[in-house]
């Protein structure tokens, strides 16, 4: 069986890209640690659009959770010829007050799963001539942002390195995207320990996200960031140093984050 697999895919743009699958007719495997809501939300898609939904409740922090998820698929005999890898999260405060081990589990979120699962399931898509990933980053990831190093510098790694490997896998008939919000209406600001979401103008739905994503592969982009002020204020930032960048944005967040 045919499928797409998505991370994150219990809220947010992973269940976003969930429902607009299924209803272009992909079979799913949907990937995140809460097994209930994955479960609701498989019965809920094969029910209203006759596809297959298959839950898989993994947490890919965990050591060698990306081989169990490549066992599964194995074993289900199922085929990732879709590859959404929307998992991750992010932090706010001052790096040194921060607690160690959830910056290092973000890096292995963000970073090592998404990496790890994209070579994965990259060999597949290779050998059968066909496939598609998704890795999902951020418009944070243009610049250092103060207060918020961790996160932006996972999701600068995440760009490059998908830009990168689109390209190799170019010849290889395999389609490859960094998509990139800005601000966005799902629950990651409230987990990231803000109280109030970072944007210029309002915020995006995940839906608009999702249909930047696949307009954008349609025209066989590599890299696209979603929101025409997103994509101006990311644009801008080639035309000043980041030592300019980071005081800017560090002012206004300084007094919340710094005593003197």
């Amino acid at each position: 069986m045919k499928a797409s697999l998505i991370t994150g895919a219990s809220g947010g743009i992973g269940e976003a890209f969930a429902r607009r699958l299924a209803a272009d007719k992909h079979n799913l495997v949907l990937v995140a640690r809460s097994a209930d809501k994955l479960g609701t939300l498989a019965e809920e898609l094969e029910s209203k659009h006759a596809i297959t939904a298959v839950p898989v409740p993994l947490d890919l922090t965990e050591v060698d959770a990306d081989k169990r998820l490549w066992d599964e698929t194995e074993t289900r005999g199922i085929v990732v010829d879709w590859l959404v890898n929307n998992a991750g999260f992010g932090s706010m405060g001052d790096f040194a007050d921060l607690e160690l081990d959830r910056e290092l589990r973000m890096i292995d979120l963000n970073v090592r799963s998404l990496v790890a699962l994209t070579h994965r399931f990259l060999r597949g898509m290779r050998h059968r001539g066909q496939g598609t990933i998704i890795n999902v980053s951020s418009a944070a990831g243009f610049q250092p942002i103060p207060f918020m190093a961790t996160y932006a510098a996972t999701k600068a790694f995440v760009t490059s390195f998908s830009e990168a490997i689109a390209e190799e896998s170019r010849p290889f008939g395999v389609r490859i995207l960094a998509l990139c919000p800005g601000s966005t209406e799902t629950n990651f600001h409230a987990a990231a320990g803000m109280d109030r979401a970072l944007g210029f103008k309002g915020q995006e739905t995940v839906e608009q996200v999702v249909e930047t994503a696949m307009r954008a592969l349609g025209s066989g982009r590599s890299k696209i960031v979603s929101g025409w002020t997103n994509w101006l204020v990311a644009s801008g930032v080639n035309f000043a140093p980041n030592s300019l960048i980071t005081r800017v944005l560090a002012r206004g967040m300084r007094g919340k984050f710094q005593k003197s």
